[in-house]
């Protein structure tokens, strides 16, 4: 549980880290890797500071928990073995069976599979719709709908949706509204104080911050989800394993200074594309060109480091440009310290039909960028000759 009396910074570094000077602990500044298995205890009745197996609790995992409810606002925090662990979790624990979901029609593409070829298995129904139009969630609510679901800027399209007047509508209806925030991160947002009941983090992009170790994240503030949540991640499983516990903890330590970069290099490379006569159109929240930019900027304090552009010609062409680059990593995933770039429609979004793909703007020239943290004029210089040969092979 939280009590935020610091600056995310401040946060950032000491939070759930404090060091330890009662009798016998040793005082560490960086909080041990707790390796082991079980705990043991003098009473047979009372676990030792609480502690008693650890998929149920683990000192490591419960320093990384309150970090991260500090730094998004929230009273609780659970840490996951992977973001879609932590989709998996809280979809046991709000949904049954006849149940239904109103999602966010631009998600990234594991949600939907998760939604569409697991969940629905079960007798979960989804309703895709485009809630950058806040009516249209209110309208695709019916008697069954228990979850509203959004990932705001989307996956790929950075669509920005208006997260207090869903809350709006979700409170309305008596609905649970859970907020992807994996694009912006704490840094930048704070679903839960826009009116959010959850919010969701797939770990390994910022707040890792350099794509070494897999993870996720659920805050929230109300007591009674929170403790529905650990137990039926108790029962499952899905923990995040000391070792990786710590390995995110030392990655948040550099937080704040990695999402600045990331944001002043983000803010670089699309005003050069935008002016770029091989690009037809740069999606990043932080142009005034795109459709959400005032609406982005009244519930976020930046607009991260993820933009999509689209290239002028064939498919073809934005596959030569992809595989001319040198210093952008061709790769999947996001948020790490390092350029990636990668092509949705046949990456990160294969597995959804090509209709549907098409039907909610993600084309076979879209590309996706995670600008990194590496000298910007490198970075631009890379774009730029990759963007001259895409049209000479």
């Amino acid at each position: 549980m939280s009590t935020n009396k610091y600056g995310f910074s401040t946060n950032s570094v000491h939070a759930g880290e404090e060091p330890d000077f009662r009798e016998g602990a040793t005082g560490d500044v960086v909080v041990p890797i707790h390796l082991s298995t079980t705990f043991a205890r003098k009473q047979v009745e009372i676990p030792t500071a609480g502690y008693e197996y650890t998929r149920s609790l683990n000192p490591t995992r419960k320093a990384l928990e309150t970090k991260l409810a500090m730094l998004e606002n929230a009273r609780y925090g659970l840490v996951f073995s992977s973001g879609l662990a932590a989709e998996t979790t809280v979809l046991i624990a709000l949904l049954k069976s006849g149940d239904h979901i109103v999602a966010f029609d631009d998600l990234y593409g594991g949600t939907k599979r998760l939604f569409n070829n697991v969940f629905n298995e079960y007798g979960i129904q989804v309703s895709y719709v485009d809630a950058t139009d806040a009516a249209r969630v209110e309208e695709a609510i019916r008697p069954e709908t228990r979850v509203v679901w959004v990932e705001t800027p989307s996956n790929p399209l950075l669509k920005v949706c208006d997260i207090r007047a869903i809350a709006a509508i979700t409170r309305k209806h008596e609905l649970t509204l859970v907020a992807d925030n994996t694009f912006l991160s704490p840094y930048f947002q704070n679903p839960l104080d826009l009116g959010a009941d959850i919010v969701i983090h797939s770990s390994t992009k910022y707040i890792g911050g350099h794509s070494d170790v897999l993870g996720g994240a659920v805050l929230l503030s109300d007591a009674a989800l929170y403790e529905s949540l650990q137990y039926r991640q108790n029962a499952v499983g899905a923990v995040l394993s000391p070792f990786d516990s710590y390995l995110t903890l030392r990655g948040i330590k550099t937080f704040s200074l990695r999402m600045e970069q990331h944001q002043k290099n983000a803010f670089a490379i699309a005003h050069f594309l935008e002016s770029h006569p091989k690009v037809s159109r740069v999606i990043y929240p932080g142009l005034e060109s795109h459709p959400q930019h005032e609406l982005s900027k009244s519930q976020t304090q930046g607009h991260g480091g993820v933009l999509s552009f689209e290239i002028k010609g064939t498919g073809t062409e934005a596959k030569n440009f992809l595989e001319s680059l040198h210093l952008f990593a061709l790769a999947e995933s996001l948020g790490g310290v390092e350029s990636l770039i990668e092509l949705p429609s046949a990456m990160t979004h294969s597995g959804i039909p090509k209709e549907l793909r098409e039907q909610i703007g993600i084309t076979d020239t879209l590309i996706r960028v995670s600008v990194g943290i590496e000298d910007v004029n490198d970075l631009i210089g890379d774009l730029s000759q990759a963007l001259e040969l895409s049209t000479k092979h």
